[in-house]
């Protein structure tokens, strides 16, 4: 693949206009109290994983509208004191999938949570959590466009109050360090890991990589690639409906959370990624308000730096932890 977006003197102050409705902050506060309505009724059992390194929980915590989300929470057997944890968001199409894919942040000393993700996880990994689906009108295939006539009733509304839910739950746990939460996720996850980040204050640190879910209209107009392209699919049959389905995704828009984020960030983006452009993580990177730097892998597709960039991670959080 060659390159097709801006050059990156341009990626580096692109700042397209940024469109959001006027009750953005008043539909997620509003959102987020009801959600607190309901516990968090969290269920840890213990997992026998065959390890002798690490230990692994099966957990289930009450999601949006109180709706039983699962999860993994892995823990060094060797620990002292409460530990940084690291919660961990997935991306399209994938859900939690087994407990030993998940090694890396305990291995390296951290509390690690990863969070399924609701209907997902039968394209590249298994998940365990059904959408208690709410939306109204017809959709294309997938998650993209489920509910979207309606923000209230849309799909990722659901999700990211999910991802807040499980911060929530993170700061309940005996083992975790409250005042070192680490949201981390890349495509879809490092998408709702930014949503996190401006819906939740006390997030210490931000790992987002390649992120999705950011400037919608500048991605369909510029790749036709899925999934962007099932909001494409859409209003190709929808042809009415354009207005609508821009208004409801600006209160989605990873743009938009991030001018309201405050937590240290490292970033990273393909320049060659068909899936989420560069200019769509730039749109974000930034606008994004806390302190933050971006890893830029100019030769890569959606893949971005893979093992080059976990090392980057790596290193990010040890300058941070350890070196203070």
């Amino acid at each position: 693949m060659a390159y097709f977006d801006l050059p990156l003197e341009q990626l580096k102050n692109y700042l397209p206009e940024r469109y959001e409705e006027k009750d953005f902050d008043e539909f997620w506060n509003k959102t987020l109290e009801e959600s607190d309505k309901f516990p968090l009724n969290p269920e840890i059992g213990k997992v026998e994983s065959f390890l002798k390194t690490v230990e692994v929980f099966d957990i289930t915590f009450s999601g949006y509208n109180g709706q039983r989300i699962k999860g993994w929470y892995i823990l060094p057997v060797n620990r002292k004191g409460m530990l940084p944890c690291i919660i961990e968001f997935i991306g399209y199409g994938g859900g939690r999938n087994f407990y030993f894919d998940h090694l890396l942040w305990a291995s390296a000393g951290y509390a690690h949570i990863v969070m399924d993700t609701r209907g997902q996880g039968s394209n590249w990994s298994k998940g365990d959590t059904p959408d208690y689906s709410e939306e109204t009108n017809p959709h294309y295939p997938g998650f993209m466009t489920k509910g979207i006539l309606n923000p209230q009733n849309y799909y990722y509304r659901r999700v990211f109050v999910d991802a807040v839910r499980c911060v929530k739950l993170a700061k309940t746990l005996s083992e975790v360090d409250n005042e070192k939460i680490v949201i981390n996720g890349g495509s879809q996850g490092g998408g709702i890991a930014l949503a996190v980040a401006g819906l939740v204050k006390e997030v210490k640190l931000l790992l987002c990589d390649v992120p999705f879910l950011c400037n919608y209209k500048r991605a369909i107009e510029i790749i036709d690639t899925m999934p962007y392209g099932e909001i494409t699919n859409f209003l190709k049959i929808h042809r009415d409906k354009a207005e609508t389905v821009f208004k409801t995704l600006s209160y989605f828009d990873g743009v938009n959370f991030a001018v309201r984020a405050k937590a240290k960030a490292l970033f990273s983006v393909a320049l060659m990624d068909t899936t989420c452009p560069p200019s769509t993580v730039f749109s974000a990177y930034n606008y994004y308000t806390g302190e933050k730097e971006i890893k830029i892998y100019p030769f890569n597709n959606h893949e971005g730096g893979q093992s080059y960039h976990t090392l980057e991670k790596l290193k990010f959080l040890t300058k941070e932890f350890e070196n203070k």
